[in-house]
């Protein structure tokens, strides 16, 4: 199916309409459809489009998401100037008749329909040829941000760009890393399968990102299918799942193990339903985790274990500075990287490996780059990416890059930074070949 687009020029970005309408991936099939949302002579029904979202998208909407549409349809005809899809996620960037640009970003649902579709405008990521673009491009008032560059060839490694690297920072998802970990642990020591189920019960249910929030209670899921939704997609309620079936004691010698400067900082290693809860149910439980010792807050932890009682709604200020996050500088993320590329290597299953490598997060060129493992994290007022890159004779590179800030509106939704991570991996500034 061929995208019609009213008022397009063709010349702009030949090359993105042609991508897009040649992607005959289930992705590419829902792109195209989402895209044709703008473009069609009519608005499509609330009715018409419950059969491609899932129902948690739609219920979002209570006035109906067909009325949103009619907004961002007011802003068109559109071009389609450029298609960008990764695993299950894609972002289209469409120019209106008065050449303002926006994106439309969707991400699937692990079942196949669309569980994320938004319109806002393009963030602009500014072309990168230097170390010196990357710090005038970062360098934002109010936001405070480190980055680490490394380079490990022949058992040495050599850091080619640090700025603040040995900082802690809040870094919001990329605490799975050291889940992955313990559970790569378990699995090779034999005390944990693959094939082994978890439970979905209300106590262990988290927030998105993720859809194993959705299930329902006792529903059993294969840790191999945990593990990948926990990495690749970033399911909150899949990593508690996985922390609960190894037990906290496991993942914070996982934590030691994986090379944190200073573990205590992870202990009592949080599960994200922890997090919310404490950081939005109640202001005195904020106060009380920040005044408390670590005895304190894992007599604090055992107080609020249940069901979840915090909504996404009440997320709003930032509780980073409290305490509440998962703080770990630039090099203690590049050692569990390592780490985690060292146990994917190991594994003879090929499963670690498998999961690891899932979603590279930002487009990249699998001739340069043959292997790429990726994640990314956010709190409110939090943002970081991580991606260890090895080329085609074996040389690893690490890119890091961490963000924190008072007030979330400082850092967006995190297209900037990954845009920065995509920029420095397309400059050839890791393989020392920039223009």
């Amino acid at each position: 199916m061929m995208i019609d687009l009213p008022g397009s020029d063709a010349s702009a970005r030949p090359g993105a309409r042609a991508a897009l309408d040649g992607d005959g991936t289930l992705l590419g099939h829902r792109t195209r459809w989402a895209v044709e949302l703008l473009t069609a002579p009519e608005a499509p029904r609330d009715e018409d489009l419950s059969a491609h979202f899932v129902p948690v998208f739609l219920a979002r909407h209570p006035q109906g998401f067909a009325a949103t549409l009619e907004q961002w349809r007011a802003l068109g005809p559109f071009t389609v100037t450029d298609y960008q899809p990764v695993a299950h996620k894609a972002w289209v960037t469409l120019q209106g008749p008065s050449g303002a640009r926006s994106t439309l970003s969707l991400t699937l649902d692990s079942t196949g329909p669309i569980r994320v579709l938004h319109l806002g405008p393009e963030v602009a990521v500014p072309p990168v040829h230097g170390w010196d673009d990357l710090e005038r491009a970062l360098e934002q008032p109010g936001v405070a941000w480190s980055a680490l560059v490394t380079r490990e060839k022949d058992g040495t490694t050599d850091t080619l760009y640090a700025k603040d690297a040995e900082r802690p920072m809040p870094n919001g998802s990329s605490y799975k890393l050291y889940l992955m970990r313990a559970l790569a642990d378990a699995v090779a020591s034999g005390s944990v399968r693959w094939d082994d189920e978890v439970t979905v019960t209300p106590a262990l249910r988290s927030l998105p990102t993720g859809d194993m929030q959705e299930l329902p209670d006792g529903t059993r899921v294969p840790v191999r299918e945990t593990a990948y939704k926990m990495i690749a997609m970033s399911d909150n309620t899949a990593a508690d799942l996985v922390q609960d079936l190894l037990g906290r004691d496991a993942v914070e010698r996982a934590v030691e193990e994986g090379g944190h400067s200073d573990p205590a900082l992870l202990r009592p290693f949080l599960s994200s339903h922890e997090v919310f809860e404490i950081g939005w149910g109640a202001p005195e439980l904020r106060s009380e985790w920040a005044a408390a010792d670590e005895e304190g807050r894992r007599r604090l932890l055992a107080r609020i274990a249940g069901p979840l009682t915090v909504r996404g709604s009440d997320l709003g200020p930032t509780v980073h500075q409290q305490g509440l996050d998962w703080h770990m500088s630039a090099w203690d993320v590049a050692r569990v990287l390592g780490a985690l590329a060292e146990d994917g290597t190991r594994d003879a299953s090929g499963v670690v490996e498998g999961i690891l490598t899932a979603y590279p997060g930002v487009p990249i060129d699998p001739a340069r780059w043959p292997r790429v493992v990726f994640k990314g994290g956010s709190c409110p007022g939090v943002m970081m990416f991580c991606w260890l890159l090895e080329d085609p004779d074996g040389v690893r590179f690490t890119l890091v890059l961490q963000q924190r800030a008072g007030d979330q509106k400082l850092i967006g939704d995190g297209q900037f930074l990954r845009g920065m991570g995509g920029r420095l991996i397309a400059s050839g500034l890791l393989s020392g070949t920039a223009r």
